[in-house]
């Protein structure tokens, strides 16, 4: 059984903290470990779910090399030993190896690249906040959709609905492709869509032969020496939704193997999303290890 993480705590430069990931300096690289914390409407909850940091890593090191093709990644190595052999400072060395019992499978050692700060999002079904404000405006991101969708039904053509963080960095913003383009330059955002479809269409093509439909999702870009890269994570149940494609029925909300178990727990209590936090019962925790291994499994062919 792996230990519950929720903090690393290395004797190592920090980068930054996420809400999920502990990220060291180190120097051209970057170091990553992701916990086993768990955030829903932009808070950490106090409950962590037991291997979700190494179900998060595998699954994301699976995507960065199936999607490869359609473009680089800023993946470096995966493994403790792997790590290590690329660290010249012998005490970051040192520390990285005798904290192997926490970081084992859930560390990357990644490129150092600049962050495009634009969250792109792809949408292929009507859900979440998108079917929230669907009802309201019969659109998505000020995308005009035709009148009379179901909830959860196939979106004719897919959508791209990029998003910022605000000042403070806790919350995303929904922003227009246009706004994005200001942000970014044009040929850069033409790209970030591009891509961002691309990889959706592949992935969402394996998914669905395996089971699941992958509603939406988001990435992330930088830029490094040779251009744009994929980051972060990449099509995790933290990042996406995960529907069983076998129960699958639009008009109403789906199964799911993602957070949104979390999420709909915490709206059937009222909680106002404001601190304090509440902690997690056992059996929604116990669920939501779970679902997240059964998107792992079915997604990789493969037992954790």
């Amino acid at each position: 059984m792996s230990i519950t993480v929720t903090e690393t705590k290395l004797n190592l430069p920090y980068f930054i903290q996420g809400k999920v990931r502990d990220v060291y300096d180190l120097g051209d690289y970057l170091l990553i470990a992701a916990s086993d914390r768990i955030s829903c409407f932009d808070r950490i909850l106090p409950t962590p779910i037991p291997e979700k940091g190494i179900i998060l890593t595998q699954l994301s090191n699976f995507w960065f090399d199936y999607l490869s093709d359609v473009v680089p990644n800023h993946m470096v190595e995966t493994g403790i030993d792997e790590i290590s052999e690329c660290i010249n400072t012998p005490a970051w060395k040192k520390e990285v190896q005798e904290n192997r019992d926490i970081l084992e499978r859930r560390t990357v050692l990644v490129k150092k690249v600049k962050r495009i700060n634009i969250e792109c999002v792809v949408r292929g079904y009507l859900a979440g906040s998108g079917w929230k404000e669907y009802g309201e405006s019969e659109s998505v991101c000020d995308i005009k959709l035709p009148p009379g969708m179901k909830e959860s039904e196939k979106i004719g053509e897919l959508i791209f609905t990029p998003s910022t963080k605000s000042e403070k960095g806790d919350h995303d913003i929904n922003i227009t492709e246009k706004q994005m383009i200001d942000n970014v330059g044009h040929e850069q955002g033409a790209r970030l869509k591009e891509l961002s479809l691309r990889l959706y269409e592949k992935a969402s093509s394996h998914a669905l032969s395996r089971g699941i439909i992958i509603a939406d999702t988001k990435f992330e870009f930088g830029v490094g020496e040779d251009g744009i890269v994929l980051i972060d994570e990449a099509l995790t149940p933290d990042s996406s939704r995960f529907w069983d494609s076998g129960t699958y029925a639009p008009g109403k909300s789906q199964d799911s193997y993602d957070k949104q178990f979390v999420r709909d727990y915490l709206l059937s209590i009222n909680w106002n999303k404001e601190p304090p936090v509440p902690k997690l019962p056992d059996e929604i925790v116990r669920k939501t290890q779970e679902k997240y291994l059964q998107a792992y499994e079915k997604l990789t062919g493969k037992k954790l």
